[in-house]
């Protein structure tokens, strides 16, 4: 699937309940939809093949006790593409992103809480010879929009009633993940929708197990689960990291008006001279500058904002790549 035509409104609709709930049987969303489970099947497996959707299950950082840093690596044009890959290859690492031209990568350490990147990735991983010229590492300290929760552009579709009915149950739990989790969020991470026997199998817990232990990592918000999906094929083919310096006393203010922007699929406050980062998704690039221009420079607060296009998406939101 190369462009947005090739999508219809069922395939829309089962993106946007898997958004909902990523486990959620087929059996259930052809009912929500109102078509057979054996049209939902068909179709995830042709998104799946030609669209590259993906499911996948992953730990809330905070809860799997690990910092995220946001790394932006300036580097000459000839050793972008390798360098590039070479993140993507790694486990630590997510949201691995060509911008700025092709001069400047964009991409999401994981370390464990109270170590910085510095200490694995940065220094000794990679080397100096590589055609880096500069670096910086911003600390991601809160996330207002993002993660578990989805860019409206996709998530638009389905009425209140359809959604409610494909909700997980909620229910009281206070768990987060332990070492005997990873077996369980390695195989999520990789493919959120193998089921149960496949994740015995994997985990050497029965299946049973396997379910209880999913419901209570989800209850507790530990675990939760994304959908990775080219964000052209729903009509955003203009994408841009924006960086803004906004005052300390506007911050909290600002990023939750901007959560609720349909342009912006991530927002987040970090460290560093720029202290609130987004990621734009537009139509094109006249919309861009309409945002920028109209919404996003209507807000009081905001001091400054450097706008970085991205080129491509390498790794999105899971450190493993299928």
């Amino acid at each position: 699937m190369q462009n947005q035509a090739m999508l219809d409104d069922l395939d829309h609709a089962l993106v946007h309940a898997l958004q909902i709930d990523g486990r959620a049987p087929f059996a259930r969303i052809g009912t929500v939809l109102g078509v057979s489970t054996q049209t939902v099947a068909r179709r995830y497996r042709r998104l799946r093949a030609e669209a590259g959707l993906r499911v996948v299950g992953l730990a809330a950082p905070h809860r799997a006790g690990q910092t995220q840093w946001l790394v932006r690596l300036t580097v000459v044009p000839a050793v972008a593409q390798r360098v590039a890959d070479a993140l993507v290859r790694r486990t630590d690492t997510t949201w691995v992103k060509l911008a700025g031209g092709g001069t400047e990568i964009c991409v999401i350490v994981h370390t464990a809480n109270g170590f910085a990147p510095e200490h694995g990735l940065l220094l000794h991983d990679i080397p100096r010879t590589t055609g880096i010229t500069a670096v910086s590492a911003h600390q991601l300290l809160h996330l207002y929009h993002g993660g578990p929760t989805a860019w409206q552009g996709r998530a638009e579709v389905l009425t209140d009633a359809q959604r409610r009915q494909l909700e997980p149950e909620t229910r009281a739990a206070a768990t987060e993940a332990t070492a005997a989790d990873e077996p369980l969020l390695t195989a999520l991470q990789r493919d959120g929708r193998l089921g149960q026997t496949e994740l015995a199998t994997v985990t050497g817990w029965s299946a049973a197990t396997v379910a209880r232990r999913i419901a209570d990592l989800r209850a507790a918000e530990t675990l939760y689960f994304d959908v990775e999906i080219d964000a052209r094929l729903f009509g955003a083919t203009t994408q841009a990291l924006l960086w803004m310096a906004v005052a300390p006393a506007d911050l909290d203010a600002v990023a939750t008006e901007l959560a609720t922007h349909r342009e912006l699929a991530v927002v987040a406050a970090t460290t560093g001279p720029t202290n609130l980062l987004a990621h734009a998704l537009c139509a094109d690039p006249p919309a861009l500058h309409r945002y920028l221009t109209h919404q996003l420079g209507a807000l009081p607060g905001i001091r400054s904002c450097e706008t970085a296009p991205v080129l491509r998406t390498l790794k999105a939101a899971s450190p493993l790549t299928r």
